[in-house]
């Protein structure tokens, strides 16, 4: 398994609506990518958060605009008049990451978007999975591209690893899924967890984990390893805090 890396030619426009300012950009392959900045407030850890989750997320089946390394030039922020963006630029010079941009996509819209149980549920046991703190009503981190649901925008998730100091974490059952924006869509939970699993295997969690650059880290690899391994095994603590936070809702 390997990420492609391409190179931006031009800044095209912020989205100011991202807390650490992602922009589109086109590359040097002509396509068109939301690049997330390695300089941004929350640092690397970020991104490392948004290619594991988003490739675990592959791995299960859910829809992922495509993952790309990005080579930035810090040079390209002298043609940007926001000062702002230029110190965003040339903080970010190197390797950053960046998706596929979809155009045309809409933002996901909870009354008007219903999706089956099955695809809530695994987005909702994937999300517990790997600490996604970031989908909820306010803020759902999913896009409508060819009447399709599309996730993006993982850099919330992994928040343990913020002051992480490596000790087993793997138990925590994730309480903020009470928040998730498809829980009440999510009554195929139960019948879900077994496909979900199985195809998270801990080949396929070492081969993703290990596309990370480990400056991006901030801990040693194996304990990201180690941690979504045993977070695999069976009794699943995240899974029961699922259904108990949705019980709690019909």
């Amino acid at each position: 398994m390997k990420l492609r890396t391409v190179q931006v030619s031009r800044y095209v426009t912020p989205l100011r609506e991202g807390g650490s300012l992602p922009a589109i950009v086109e590359a040097d392959d002509q396509g068109l990518y939301v690049l997330k900045f390695r300089g941004a407030g929350q640092g690397p850890k970020v991104l490392a958060a948004e290619l594991i989750a988003g490739e675990l997320a592959r791995a299960a089946g859910l829809a992922v605009p495509e993952i790309v390394f990005v080579e930035l030039d810090g040079d390209l922020a002298r043609t940007e008049p926001d000062g702002e963006i230029q110190d965003l630029i040339r903080a970010s010079a190197g390797l950053n990451l960046a998706l596929d941009y979809l155009p045309g996509s809409v933002t996901f819209d909870p009354v008007a978007d219903r999706p089956d149980p099955q695809l809530a549920s695994r987005i909702v046991w994937f999300d517990s999975f790997v600490s996604n703190l970031d989908r909820t009503a306010r803020n759902a981190n999913m896009l409508m591209w060819h009447r399709k649901l599309w996730l993006i925008d993982h850099g919330a998730a992994l928040y343990f690893q913020h002051g992480w100091d490596g000790s087993d974490r793997s138990s925590d059952p994730f309480a903020l899924v009470k928040s998730h924006v498809l829980l009440r869509f999510a009554s195929a939970l139960e019948e879900v967890d077994t496909p979900m699993a199985e195809s998270l295997t801990p080949e396929r969690i070492r081969e993703i984990i290990s596309l990370v650059p480990q400056e991006w880290l901030g801990a040693d690899r194996e304990l990201f390893i180690g941690h979504f391994t045993r977070r695999l095994r069976s009794p699943r603590p995240f899974l029961e805090e699922a259904l108990r936070a949705r019980a709690l809702l019909v």
